[in-house]
Formats: structure tokens, C-alpha cells, sequence
């Protein structure tokens, strides 16, 4: 794989992931589209220690989330661009903001989620698996991206 690298908007906060994500996600929830002001995120999640941070520092901002436990959303302390969170608690766990790679093309989502709340104008393609709520991991992810995950979580 080639190395993604990403960064905000002002380029104070420059990154780089050193693996491919273990999986993408396209989440619809009202939660994402609510703190995105977007119909949805794309995240890529990967090893919090695979994200390299190359230049410039982070504020982690907590957020409420539906669950009560709060999301932790790095942003650039500048311009203040969403990079990446932590849910629930999982620092070890990191949900890359797609759109903030320099070639967010190159992650194309894996899934789609909580399509329940998806906006009636935003198109699924038939391609790419999609669910109501969430989904059972071992059904989509590859092996290795299961192994990573079991490396993290035991």
C-alpha cells in the first residue's frame, strides 16, 4: 500500500497512516450527520498507533454521544477540522476521517451503517454491503483485519 497521508485545512496538523485500514466505514447515523453537518463520515479505522502524527498537535474535544460515553474527536488546535476519534473509550482504536486524507479516493467505503437514519437523496450502491444498525464484524472483515482487531481488543 502506498502511504496515505492527510492533514486540516489550515496544514498545521499533517498525518500519515503506516497500514491500510483494517476496514471503512460510511456511517448514516443522526449522531455523525448531526457533529459532521454532512448526510454521513467515512472513517478508516486503524491501530491509533499506525496514525503518525507528522506535524502540528491535536485537541481531543469530548462529545456526547447516543451511547452517554463520549466520543473523543482530535482536531487541529488551529482551524479546528475533525481528524480522528476514539468511541467509547478505546484510545487504541482510531476512526480516521476519510475526507481529510489528501486522496480520500483511496478508501473506498467497505460498508455501509445505520442506513436506518441515511438521507432519502443519498444513493447506496448495490455493491457494498449495508445495514439498518451495525453488523458483526466477523461476517465482513478480512482475516487479517480480524487478527489486528483481536490484537487490540484480546
Amino acid at each position: 500500500m502506498t502511504m496515505l497521508e492527510g492533514g486540516c485545512a489550515c496544514g498545521h496538523v499533517r498525518y500519515r497512516l503506516a497500514a491500510k485500514p483494517m476496514f471503512v466505514h460510511c456511517c448514516h447515523c443522526r449522531e455523525c450527520q448531526r457533529q459532521t453537518g454532512s448526510a454521513f463520515v467515512v472513517n478508516g479505522l486503524i491501530e491509533s498507533d499506525r496514525v503518525d502524527r507528522l506535524a502540528g498537535e491535536t485537541e481531543a474535544v469530548p462529545v456526547p454521544g447516543e451511547s452517554g460515553t463520549p466520543q473523543i474527536i482530535h482536531r487541529c488546535r488551529l482551524c479546528k477540522v475533525a481528524l480522528w476519534s476514539h468511541y467509547g473509550g478505546r484510545r487504541r482504536l482510531s476512526f480516521v476521517r476519510v475526507g481529510t486524507l489528501d486522496e480520500p479516493a483511496a478508501l473506498p467505503p467497505d460498508v455501509h451503517i445505520y442506513t436506518r437514519s441515511r438521507l432519502p437523496w443519498v444513493a447506496l450502491p448495490a455493491s457494498v454491503p449495508a445495514f439498518e444498525a451495525y453488523y458483526n464484524s466477523k461476517d465482513l472483515w478480512p482475516a487479517e483485519s480480524l487478527e489486528r482487531r483481536k490484537a487490540i481488543f484480546g
